[in-house]
């Protein structure tokens, strides 16, 4: 029996979907050659909006981040995300710019899960969810760097499917790991099983990419780096246990005698051994990297030191809420705070989780693209980690309302919420030395655990108040301890306590002082339809002036030449003609063109170089004048030579 690849198969799967309506979620079938499908929208530029960004201030401390240079060149975009993919690959300039160029690109696209949002339907049915889908991962594909990676975020209801879609459109070689991330803390009562965890699928570009070697390593935490002690002032610094102790298995060469500085001859016993070689534990001794104990008498530790170790943590696939953030944390202290009167959406990503992505995936200055970009979280965070960065937003109402406002406030340095600012680090009073392997987060909360107890020890003040005579007679007949100590005494112990545990925090860190910038743009309206009583294609009323220039230019794969733009090499070409393709250039015609138009046009080019005219209707003898003025040239009509379609004939 022959090989067969295993494949995810759906109702429809060989047609294409587009939007019923403009603006909304909800979509129609129809055959991958209807032009309303493949036809290539182009770009709006509107405003640029302009960050500075903010003085370094005395008040605070900075991190190394506050210093890396603000980024300008990113791009907002009002339109439907396949329309707006399609866009990036297939505009010459902007295919030029973001092909093979983006980093990482992360996505949070409807879950499907049955439900209808406020801001957006999220109740596609599997096929056409999946069409979707597949459409745009063939376009995020083509926009990944070699070494980039994707990750794509979702809940149980699709993974299992999204899984082998992505198992199809990149290989299964190219599978990294799935991130399970808490997003939420608390249990629902209204569910038969409480979910807690959503799910991260992670692919990169190449198979031949070592994910390793390109992804970054996690900043060590505080309890992390507190395991690292230094208890015999070893001057290469703090240090934990390496190999150490004895083992269940191993040969009769891992058990031999070793001699402690106290004298006493230690050896494992019978079926133990130790974990290390005579030869590895000799070298360890010469080097000084042996730990008996404080009294010199405890069984070998041999050291690895901080320094020595790599300078970060291998990232896990168990990401909790106390580290990234949760649907609330975002909820709650993000969104409703920035936009008070708006009802935020449901399920927010906190900036903190992006945060972790980002800075695994990428390095300032690399390309972050999310083509569902809801309140704007991905493209803030990129911003305020010295990422450029791509996204789109297909309602008007949350571009306006959320994704725009939000950025702008990320550039003006006007938002002080999510990863912008670090509280400052605990540490311990002036006058307080903590106890060894005590940590100032950790004398904080016994603090306030002390509190705690303190105010809800009713029952204990009341055992210290003054009994009568016969009262405390009575009792101590009972009693097989010692009386309790006087309300005084218990005030003093607690007094010092608190007193042992003080501690303060540092000064904020600011991690983000705006600045840099984006430009916002909107897609470029239909100029071709389908008309279906006709069974032709149409242009639309908004093919006429620039609009269909630009549309024309795209759908035929010519750049576009702009006769105002110093930069541009084909300054001469620009003033006559509309694009350029290799030796070939474009000139968009509307109506029919003359054999004037067409000698002058021939006038305008140099020996090897042709013409591409497209014209809304064509005369007769007009494709034949321009074949023998210029070798190679020839005439199309727009739109028949452009989207060659009718359903019911040859498409």
């Amino acid at each position: 029996m022959s090989k067969q690849r295993l494949e995810l198969t759906w109702y429809n799967k060989d047609m294409a979907i587009i939007p019923t309506e403009t603006g909304q979620y909800g979509y129609t079938w129809v055959q991958p050659s209807d032009p309303r499908y493949c036809e290539t929208h182009t770009l709006v530029y509107d405003e640029y909006v302009q960050g500075v960004q903010t003085p370094k201030s005395d008040a605070y401390t900075y991190s190394e981040r506050a210093d890396l240079e603000p980024q300008n060149d990113n791009l907002l975009i009002l339109g439907e995300s396949g329309d707006v993919l399609e866009a990036l690959t297939r505009v010459p300039e902007l295919a030029d710019k973001y092909n093979g160029k983006v980093k990482l690109v992360y996505i949070d696209p409807p879950f499907n899960t049955s439900q209808t949002f406020s801001s957006y339907e999220d109740n596609l049915e599997h096929s056409i969810w999946l069409t979707m889908m597949r459409d745009r991962l063939l376009h995020l594909k083509r926009l990944l760097s070699n070494d980039g990676s994707i990750w794509v975020h979702l809940d149980d209801v699709e993974v299992h499917r999204m899984r082998m879609l992505l198992d199809e459109v990149f290989g299964t070689s190219c599978f990294v790991t799935t991130i399970a991330w808490e997003k939420a803390q608390g249990a629902r009562n209204d569910t038969d099983i409480s979910s807690a965890q959503d799910l991260i699928l992670v692919y990169k570009k190449s198979p031949s990419t070592d994910f390793k070697s390109v992804r970054n390593l996690l900043q060590r935490t505080a309890s992390q780096i507190k395991r690292y002690q230094n208890p015999d002032n070893d001057p290469r610094g703090p240090w934990r246990q390496g190999d150490n102790g004895t083992a269940k298995s191993g040969s009769e060469e891992y058990r031999f005698p070793i001699t402690l500085p106290s004298g006493r001859v230690v050896t494992p016993p019978p079926g133990n051994y130790w974990r290390f070689s005579k030869e590895s534990f000799e070298a360890a001794r010469q080097e000084g990297r042996i730990w008996f104990g404080a009294e010199g008498d405890s069984l070998p530790i041999i050291k690895r030191y901080l320094s020595e170790v790599q300078r970060g943590v291998v990232p896990r696939t168990w990401w909790p809420a106390t580290e990234v953030g949760s649907n609330q944390e975002a909820k709650r202290d993000h969104l409703r705070k920035l936009f008070p009167n708006q009802e935020p959406f449901s399920t927010p990503k906190p900036e903190r989780l992006l945060e972790r992505i980002i800075h695994i995936a990428t390095n300032p200055g690399d390309i972050v693209l999310d083509c569902f970009a809801g309140s704007g979280t991905t493209a803030a965070v990129a911003q305020k980690m010295g990422r450029r960065w791509v996204t789109c937003e297909l309602l008007e109402t949350t571009f306006n309302r959320y994704t725009k406002p939000r950025l702008e406030m990320v550039v003006l340095d006007q938002e002080p919420l999510g990863i912008t600012r670090t509280k400052g680090e605990r540490v311990a009073s002036e006058d307080v030395e903590l106890p060894e392997n005590v940590t100032a987060d950790d004398a904080a909360n016994f603090t306030r655990v002390l509190n705690k107890l303190v105010k809800e020890s009713s029952t204990l003040a009341a055992s210290l108040e003054p009994e009568d005579d016969d009262e405390k007679q009575g009792k101590s007949k009972r009693r097989k301890r010692k009386d309790p100590p006087s309300k005084e005494t218990f005030d003093e112990v607690v007094r010092l306590l608190k007193g042992a545990a003080k501690t303060t925090r540092t000064k904020e860190q600011i991690n983000w002082r705006g600045g840099g910038g984006f430009q916002v743009a909107h897609l470029s309206p239909a100029c071709f339809d389908y008309d279906t009583v006709l069974d032709r294609v149409m242009l639309t009323d908004a093919a006429t002036g620039d609009t269909l220039k630009r549309s024309v230019a795209a759908n035929l794969g010519f750049r576009l030449l702009d006769p105002d733009d110093e930069t541009d090499d084909d300054t001469f070409a620009a003033l006559c003609f509309h694009g350029r393709r290799g030796n070939a250039f474009l000139y968009v015609y509307e109506g029919a063109a003359s054999m004037g138009l067409v000698d002058w046009l021939v006038s305008r080019i140099r020996p090897g170089e042709t013409i591409v005219l497209a014209v809304t209707s064509v005369t007769d003898g007009i494709r034949e004048h321009l074949r023998r003025s210029c070798k190679g040239s020839r005439v199309v009509v727009i739109p028949d030579d452009i989207f060659r379609y009718s359903k019911g004939g040859d498409e």
